[in-house]
């Protein structure tokens, strides 16, 4: 159980390595290529559009043909935009595109979750998706170091991520690990979810929505401002690895009180870091810890909401419950 755990968190930390690089290879390409303020944000925000798209159809892909299939189709939607998009340059082109690798990551996102919630048992699911967050995160941070020395204005990032996507496909379709058996029938209204764990849809929302913002436009905000491309890198890196330092931590505060308690003193945490953040002296000694918290709290948010819903709803709604996080 565990190897086959493991398989798919490191399939899917390889799929987070390229998607860290593509998200500011992306941002920075957008500003190179000189797009209208418009176009870029559209452009940006596309590939949440799509993966948003993809949390409301995806889990009946799933269910009809099962994880490992949903996996391979999700991961060649993913590889063939990703291929097409250095072959076809400018605003509209790159829009559908974004929003069809969002889907495809939405998909591939959701399958891997669902299937974990599905292995785990209650006692041990705080733990097991902290680890499968460390690898997320980490992959994350690596994936930033990889914008200094490429090449972005060519097609050889483009390449390379395909690459990758590519040998997580490879992994999971090839692994041993036994899908959970999912019943057909098992939909979830989204409503039902709100009232069912409400603490948990509320502040996955709010974790998604300060995440993306941060990840989509601070590349391209600090390239605007004239920072070096090796200090984007670097910068980006350590707003990842702060986050990286709280999962597991966090997955074990979980797993032994209430989420919904541990929910709101990260919450609680989240906010006091801002405020302090805004009016305290901006000097680097006080900066760089304050925001190391900040991102430590915001990370921890939405594993934690995960791992609350699922353990308020029943095994057969796990794909609609990671569907609808």
């Amino acid at each position: 159980m565990r190897a086959q755990i493991g398989t798919l968190i490191l399939a899917t930390s390889g799929i987070q390595l390229a998607n860290g690089f593509f998200n500011t290879l992306i941002s920075l390409r957008v500003a190179i290529e000189d797009f209208e303020a418009t176009m870029a944000g559209l452009v940006l925000s596309s590939y949440f559009a799509g993966f948003t798209l993809a949390a409301l159809r995806c889990g009946r892909i799933i269910e009809r043909v099962g994880h490992i299939r949903a996996y391979a189709a999700f991961a060649g939607l993913v590889v063939a935009a990703t291929a097409a998009m250095p072959l076809r340059s400018g605003p509209l082109p790159w829009l559908l595109l974004r929003s069809v690798v969002g889907f495809g990551c939405s998909g591939l996102f959701i399958t891997t979750e669902s299937w974990l919630n599905a292995k785990a048992q209650p006692a041990e699911r705080g733990r097991i998706f902290s680890i499968y967050m460390v690898g997320t995160f980490l992959a994350l941070a690596l994936g930033q170091l990889l914008i200094g020395p490429a090449e972005i204005e060519t097609a050889a990032p483009f390449n390379a991520i395909v690459a990758v996507f590519a040998v997580a496909l490879v992994m999971v379709s090839t692994t041993r690990a036994e899908p959970p058996r999912l019943a057909a029938a098992a939909t979830l209204p989204f409503g039902h979810l709100a009232r069912t764990a409400p603490v948990a849809v509320v502040g996955g929302a709010l974790s998604g929505l300060i995440s993306s913002s941060f990840y989509a436009l601070v590349p391209a905000w600090m390239q605007d401002e004239g920072i070096a491309r090796e200090t984007i890198a670097i910068s980006m890196l350590a707003a990842v690895l702060a986050g990286l330092a709280f999962q597991v931590p966090i997955g074990r505060l979980s797993d032994r009180f209430d989420r919904r308690i541990v929910l709101a003193a990260l919450g609680l945490g989240f906010v006091g870091t801002a405020v302090a953040l805004v009016l305290l002296p901006h000097s680097l000694p006080v900066v760089l810890p304050a925001a190391a918290l900040l991102d430590g709290f915001m990370s921890t948010l939405y594993p934690v909401c995960v791992t609350d819903a699922h353990d308020r709803m029943p095994v057969d709604r796990v794909v609609a419950v990671s569907s609808a996080r």
